[in-house]
């Protein structure tokens, strides 16, 4: 559910602006209504919100070196003494010294690649020849170009060949003209083996950086955390200081908020005490209202889920109550084996590090019921890591088997079963819904077609007569309101034509959402013919040699089951995700766009 807000008005004497701002945040509970063109206008806190960009982007790089202790941060004896822009600048000099290193590294790769087919020779001995007044020239061509009277006409010396080119290179006295078909080439004054001191001095240095950006995190990792904290709640402050608007001459300023209805009271008697002027009022239509979820604990689980996709808007239903039993119950299907949901709640921390991979809001409560409706859900097939538990010969088990085994055709009629199930309550949902919003007569067209969908799909499984007179009664009485009342007020014939499209829509729409289902039962399949695969696997490729053989079995056993397990998890996320935001949701008339409730509070820097 949402909670109900109430809209707070504050009218501020200038000169306690900021004193009042203090308090309010002090408060903690005020959704301020923020003018998002007041930060770009102010150049301080710009240059704040630049300066915590820089911080953030360090941060990024220095916290996978950081390593906590048993969960707690190292503290350095120095720590305390520096400062978050000392750090920031050692940081952007490392950053700066690598890049310049790697350009350089670079620059000598080529310098080391264009001098190797010439071998290593030093540079200063063709300065010699130039000083005793002869001219040495380099060049390469292909292999069927080099003549050999070159060697006679200019002192051609054959350095490299190969296959395909010929490196060599004239000695000719200053002045001579050389006139040959070949590339001239331009090698680097170093020597090779310069060039290659160069290199690994280079490289050192690049190795080293690593090392010193380690040291650097360790005592700048705290030091930049609590500077982000406290830049934040600065931009906070000012992000808001901005948003006032000014009257009388500048010497008031209106301040408009929300606050949920619940914390009125307490707000007022503190406001009150401070002497500050204020307004309390119901939203309107118009207003653009944060959204406060408040569910119970269960549902709370699966809000992470909602915020996913989008926050409805204040007028609408919070569905994360409604389409949470389908979604665990979705998910136990998709995974749909009773050893891998066991393995989830036994070992809870690797699996709930797993799922908040996907979702970092994702809790370990989650992952328990999710594992819980695996097993329910894997004792319908009854595998277990791929084996057919229904094929032990213990009364218990055959009995078990004789209540729950669903064989895959029961299962697919079962999935789809469950889509029309999900889709119908979200129809239902889409008339309270509209009641709510709208007028109950407004939801009337939504009520004719559940009326309409549910009594063919009762006449049909129960084999009764259409003719009968109460069931045309029925379906005239659904007719007329899905034909007559989908926009109340209009002409009657436009509503008409409005109803013959609805029909097309829902004619052609519905049948394509029922069977959107059948992936439950696909996914389900696939990851039950994938256990048994590698369950074959690792009995098939075990080696005669009993020790060998039962290492390499329990070896392919384990990473093949861990792969099945990743990869089905992953589509048992998404997929019910994508039944819930797209079949049920659209049924459902889910529109969303609500603006997340964050009240002006401190942030703390602890």
């Amino acid at each position: 559910m949402i909670t109900k807000m109430k809209k707070l008005s504050f009218l501020i004497h200038s000169k306690e602006y900021d004193q009042f701002l203090e308090h309010l945040r002090s408060l903690g509970v005020v959704h301020v209504i923020r003018k998002q063109e007041g930060a770009v206008q102010d150049q301080a806190l710009q240059d704040d919100i630049n300066l915590l960009a820089r911080y953030k982007n360090a941060l990024k790089v220095l916290e996978p070196m950081f390593a906590p202790i048993g969960g707690e941060q190292i503290r350095d004896e120095h720590t305390d003494n520096v400062s978050a822009r000392n750090i920031l600048e050692q940081f952007d000099i490392l950053e700066a010294d690598k890049l310049v290193q790697e350009q350089t590294l670079q620059a000598l790769s080529r310098d080391r690649a264009q001098l190797l087919p010439w071998g290593d020779f030093d540079p200063h001995n063709v300065v010699r020849l130039i000083r005793a007044g002869y001219k040495l020239r380099f060049y390469t061509c292909p292999l069927r170009v080099y003549k050999q009277e070159w060697e006679q006409d200019y002192n051609a010396i054959e350095i490299m060949r190969d296959k395909q080119k010929v490196n060599f290179v004239t000695v000719t006295h200053e002045g001579t003209p050389v006139d040959i078909d070949a590339e001239r080439v331009h090698l680097p004054s170093m020597s090779l083996s310069s060039v290659q001191a160069d290199i690994d001095k280079t490289q050192a240095a690049i190795d080293a950086i690593p090392v010193k950006m380690v040291q650097l995190a360790r005592v700048g990792v705290p030091v930049l955390q609590g500077a982000v904290k406290q830049l934040d709640s600065k931009i906070d402050f000012g992000r808001v200081k901005l948003t006032g608007e000014h009257l009388a001459a500048d010497t008031l300023l209106l301040l408009e908020g929300w606050i949920p209805a619940d914390k009125v009271e307490e707000a007022s008697r503190e406001l009150d005490l401070k002497g500050v002027f204020f307004e309390v009022d119901d939203p309107t239509p118009d207003d653009d209202i944060p959204i406060q979820l408040s569910n119970n604990r269960f549902a709370k689980l699966f809000e992470p889920l909602t915020k996913l996709y989008m926050l409805p808007t204040y007028q609408e239903l919070d569905l994360t109550l409604f389409f949470a039993p389908f979604f665990m119950l979705f998910f136990g299907l998709c995974l749909g084996d009773t050893g891998y949901g066991l393995l989830m709640i036994v070992a809870l921390p690797i699996f709930t590090k797993l799922f908040q991979l996907i979702n970092p809001s994702f809790s370990k409560w989650l992952v328990v019921l999710f594992g819980a409706s695996t097993m329910l859900c894997g004792l319908l097939s009854g595998t277990f890591f791929g084996f057919n538990m229904y094929d032990l010969d213990i009364p218990f088990v055959q009995k078990m088997k004789g209540i729950l085994y669903t064989d895959n055709s029961t299962m697919f009629t079962v999935s789809l079963c469950i889509g029309v199930v999900q889709i119908l309550f979200g129809m239902g949902i889409k008339a309270v819904n509209l009641a709510i919003q709208c007028g109950f007569k407004f939801a009337l067209s939504t009520i004719g077609w559940l009326v309409l969908l549910i009594t063919v799909g009762v006449v049909a499984l129960a084999g009764l007569d259409f003719k009968s007179p109460v069931i045309l009664a029925i379906l005239i009485v659904a007719a007329v309101l899905i034909f007559l009342f989908n926009s109340p007020g209009k002409n009657p014939l436009l509503n008409i034509g409005l109803g013959l499209w609805d029909t097309y829509n829902m004619a052609t729409g519905l049948l394509g959402d029922v069977l959107s289902y059948v992936r439950l039962f696909a996914l389900g399949l696939s990851g039950g013919i994938l256990a048994n695969v590698f369950n074959s696997m690792a009995v098939g490729m075990a080696p005669d040699n009993k020790v060998i053989g039962f290492i390499v079995m329990v070896l392919i056993f384990v990473i093949g089951h861990a792969l099945n397990i990743f990869m089905n998890i992953l589509g048992a996320i998404v997929h019910p995700m994508r039944l819930t935001f797209v079949e049920f949701f659209k049924n459902a008339g889910y529109a969303g766009g609500g603006m997340e409730y964050k009240p002006f509070r401190k942030i703390s820097t602890n």
